[in-house]
């Protein structure tokens, strides 16, 4: 039975695994430019094991010690999961022992296969999603685990390589305005950040915003949930016979 679901699930994971096998490789390459060793991108990698929070967590243990607010950016950060884990409740429901793991490996990726795909027949479910969300985090750790190794290898100038977290998030922003119809969330995003930035400076505008933008987002969820308004396009003029 195990045997079935992991070759069942593997095919689905092969795309995910050429993504999280390079981004795992600059998180790890990161962490060693930075002077880590090569215990803690592995660590942080299988315990965390949330990209986004995985980069961020790299500048929080340069910065000062401050608890509440590395809980309060990773709370925000990671915010989506709530949403997740409520509409993986049935999924998840018989899982047995596999369901505390389910529940601590759900990332994007995971979550768009369990919540989409019907194993095949004769195929449980439980082993199914437990292999999917196993693959996922191994491809991760993998990646992590060869950047850092890669570090030690091939030197060169990483002045400014910590800028790969802020083209993650560039690229993530794009992609999702190219995929969205409708821009106003993004655009609010934006202006709640901007109004962030310039009252409390570029240390201190991350938790302000991300407050922001979620009040701005409560506040105005009956207009954002309304389709946007088009323009009605100009009557056509008859021609008038003779």
């Amino acid at each position: 039975m195990r045997r079935k679901a992991l070759r069942a699930a593997f095919p689905y994971t092969l795309p995910i695994c050429v993504g999280f096998l390079f981004m795992g490789m600059s998180y790890g390459f990161l962490m060693h430019s930075q002077g880590f060793p090569l215990l803690y991108p592995v660590l942080m990698s299988i315990f965390i094991f949330a990209g986004s929070m995985e980069f961020l967590t790299v500048e929080l243990l340069l910065s000062a010690f401050a608890p509440l607010h590395a809980f309060l950016l990773a709370l925000m950060v990671n915010a989506r999961h709530l949403f997740y884990g409520l509409s993986m409740l049935d999924k998840y429901r018989g899982a047995g022992w596999k369901k505390p793991y389910l529940i601590f490996g759900m990332c994007d990726e995971s979550f768009s296969i369990n919540c989409t795909v019907d194993p095949p027949a004769g195929v449980d479910r439980g082993w199914f999603m437990f292999f999917v969300t196993l693959l996922n985090h191994i491809y991760w750790v993998t990646g992590a685990t060869l950047g850092a190794l890669l570090g030690y290898v091939v030197h060169f100038d990483t002045t400014g390589i910590e800028f790969v977290m802020t083209a993650l998030f560039v690229v993530m922003f794009l992609d999702q305005w190219a995929d969205a119809k409708d821009h106003r969330p993004a655009l609010l995003g934006l202006g709640c950040s901007a109004v962030c930035l310039a009252v409390f400076g570029s240390g201190g505008f991350i938790i302000p915003a991300m407050c922001l933008i979620i009040l701005s987002f409560l506040l105005t969820r009956r207009q954002l949930e309304a389709p946007p308004r088009r323009t009605k396009p100009a009557p056509e003029r008859k021609e008038e016979r003779v």
